[in-house]
């Protein structure tokens, strides 16, 4: 078995023995590779009836939240490069459209799928195919709003859509919010069950004209028609995701249904389905390190300091200890961002709004309003999407909202996707804020406290995933002055270089080789423009390096050159991420390919350079 195809004629009792072939297979791999294990394990059988069912790829099966595609890839041509998963070259940890036909859609953000199907769906309208068009959406994506724009989207458009809601009732952590209670509810009503099972007793085909009235009866006894419903879909479930003769029947009808309407399965599985240890855990083994297959157990290496994630949650319930208006956000990653640590402290202060960071920041804006101090913990990746809620609630209004921006810079396995690469240029172009970055964990410290203490405008600090570097903390943090940098080492080559954020500790290194004279600006906005004033007055080449897109850091540093007419007087160096998306490879790689490890910046400083900008030559 390699493709949908040799599937095709299975039985029944075969397609389950391949699940459970599937499931034994990925839990084997995933244990040598590590990577997303829970949502995989509960999706298997929905995958096998899928690919059983529909002709893929000429069916568009678009998946959400791509980290439950692994029995998808193992069933469309990739089962022997599982072992490669989220590796330099390999399979990528997603769905990805340019490593598969059997991939239509990107998915490494969550509660994009049935948007990108309607899509699909309309196009094949406009061109009079008869392809169908599937999408899964699991794992806690029916939690963010751009579900719900695409439903009603959909509902009035009225193209054939099939829309399969994976409810495990999970997302990376337990479910939040008045939704996961909705579908609670809707999988418990008794009376809507009983008609429903009287119906698919006495009738073969769920969606035959005689199954149909019986729904529309059910519905009008118990009153039980759904927001799905509502919102134009005609509404299947709850049904088990893990009977597969059931799974079989539906999805077939589902298929060849005629009338031209989005349907709307729902599905109830279990994540970590088949596998003990990950049943038995809190996160359903969500994602995992290497793990001892028997026992469980993951092989996570002993750490030489603390990781930034508990340093920031250990400094913020240290301010908050002091300060009760403080108050945690956090977007479905409680566990992510260390907020539930802080949650254990203060849980009526921590507020987890599910995959709605459009949501986290405007409601960090409203607290805000009245006089608290928000604090929202998002990834610089998914903070992406709650950038215009970013500018126009908070930042036109000069709202003191504080962004803790967790996985700033490179990610390591998991790729371009979740690289935390834009929020310095998306961030420090906006009026009123002010952006830092922390060079290693003590100064993240000091960086939260300075954000508790800003009152005056929005306010936001970046710092990497992974360990720190290992320095002294203090017992607190200290407020710094806001924008001001600082002198890490003297030199007297007629190098200067200044570092904003984690790469600090490279540039101390390339500083030792080259006699230069080293700085952590600290700030990105405002700028300390006394300190590069001193860099270049006493230097005859000025560089800087920074964890992100090109726009950023050097961009500021580069303009306030050009309007103080000091960029002849300076050669300048700007280091930051290649203008392109980084494929998944380790870190240390990464920054090596990048240009932003000690050796590179060597490199750069000795003229082997090519983005060398020097108009010291130039006339005036």
């Amino acid at each position: 078995m390699n493709f949908p195809q040799d599937i095709k004629n299975f039985s029944v009792e075969e397609l389950k023995t391949l699940s459970a072939e599937l499931r034994n297979e990925m839990i084997e791999v995933i244990s040598k590779t590590g990577g997303h294990l829970g949502a995989g394990l509960g999706v298997v059988e929905l995958t096998v009836a899928l690919h059983h069912v529909f002709n893929t790829p000429f069916d568009k099966l678009v998946w959400d939240v791509g980290h439950q595609t692994y029995p998808h890839k193992m069933l469309t041509g990739r089962k022997d490069k599982l072992h490669t998963l989220r590796q330099a070259g390999g399979l990528s940890g997603f769905t990805k459209r340019s490593e598969s036909e059997y991939d239509p859609f990107g998915a490494a953000h969550s509660s994009t799928s049935i948007s990108a199907a309607l899509g699909m769906a309309i196009a094949r309208d406009k061109k009079g195919a008869d392809n169908e068009v599937i999408a899964v959406i699991g794992d806690g994506a029916m939690s963010a709003g751009m579900a719900y724009e695409a439903m009603n989207n959909a509902g009035a458009l009225g193209s054939k859509l099939i829309v399969i809601l994976n409810d495990n009732e999970m997302s990376i952590s337990p479910p939040v919010g008045a939704m996961s209670k909705y579908l609670s509810k809707l999988l418990s009503s008794k009376s809507y069950q009983s008609m429903r099972n009287l119906a698919k007793n006495f009738l073969p085909r769920p969606l035959s004209e005689a199954a149909k009235a019986a729904e529309n009866f059910a519905r009008e006894m118990t009153g039980a028609e759904t927001l799905f419903e509502k919102l134009g879909f005609y509404y299947i479930g709850p049904i088990d995701g893990h009977d597969m003769e059931q799974l079989v029947a539906l999805l077939e009808s589902l298929r060849d249904a005629e009338e031209n309407r989005p349907y709307f399965l729902h599905v109830i599985t279990q994540k970590g389905k088949g596998y003990a240890p990950a049943e038995a855990s809190e996160d359903k083994y969500h994602g995992v390190s290497k793990f001892d297959v028997e026992s469980g157990v993951q092989k996570k290496a002993v750490a030489a300091a603390p990781s930034y994630t508990n340093v920031f949650a250990d400094a913020l319930i240290a301010e908050a200890a002091a300060d009760e208006k403080i108050i945690a956000i956090t977007a479905a990653m409680p566990s992510g961002t260390g907020l539930d640590k802080f949650a254990k402290q203060f849980p009526k202060r921590t507020y987890d709004v599910g995959i709605a960071e459009q949501h986290a920041v405007t409601f960090a804006a409203g607290l805000a309003t009245e006089g608290f101090k928000p604090f929202c913990a998002i990834y610089s990746t998914f903070l992406q999407r709650a950038y215009d809620q970013v500018v126009h609630d908070v930042a036109i209004q000069n709202l003191p909202v504080r962004f803790a921006i967790d996985r700033a810079g490179l990610v390591g396995a998991d790729g371009a996707t979740h690289a935390g690469a834009f929020d310095i240029t998306y961030l420090a172009s906006l009026p009123n804020f002010v952006v830092m970055a922390a060079s290693d964990e003590a100064e993240l410290m000091h960086m939260t406290a300075t954000a508790a203490a800003c009152d005056e405008s929005p306010i936001a600090f970046r710092y990497p995933r992974g360990e720190g570097v290992g320095v002294k903390l203090p017992k607190k943090g200290k407020i710094l002055e806001i924008g001001k940098g600082r002198i890490m080492r003297e030199g007297k080559s007629g190098v200067a270089i200044l570092s904003f954020g984690a790469r600090l500790q490279e540039a101390m290194k390339a500083g030792e080789e080259l006699g230069a004279t080293i700085a952590d600006a600290r700030f990105c906005k405002p700028l300390d423009k006394e300190l590069i004033r001193k860099l270049v007055s006493s230097n005859s080449q000025l560089v800087t390096i920074e964890e992100g897109a090109i726009g950023g850091f050097a961009a500021h540093v580069m303009d306030f050159l050009a309007q103080e007419k000091l960029l002849q007087k300076i050669e300048f160096i700007p280091l930051h991420l290649p203008d392109e998306f980084q494929d998944q490879d380790s870190p240390h790689n990464m920054y090596a390919s990048a240009g932003l490890n000690a050796e590179q910046i060597i490199e750069a400083c000795r003229g082997d350079a090519s983005n060398v900008i020097s108009l010291k030559s130039a006339k005036k």
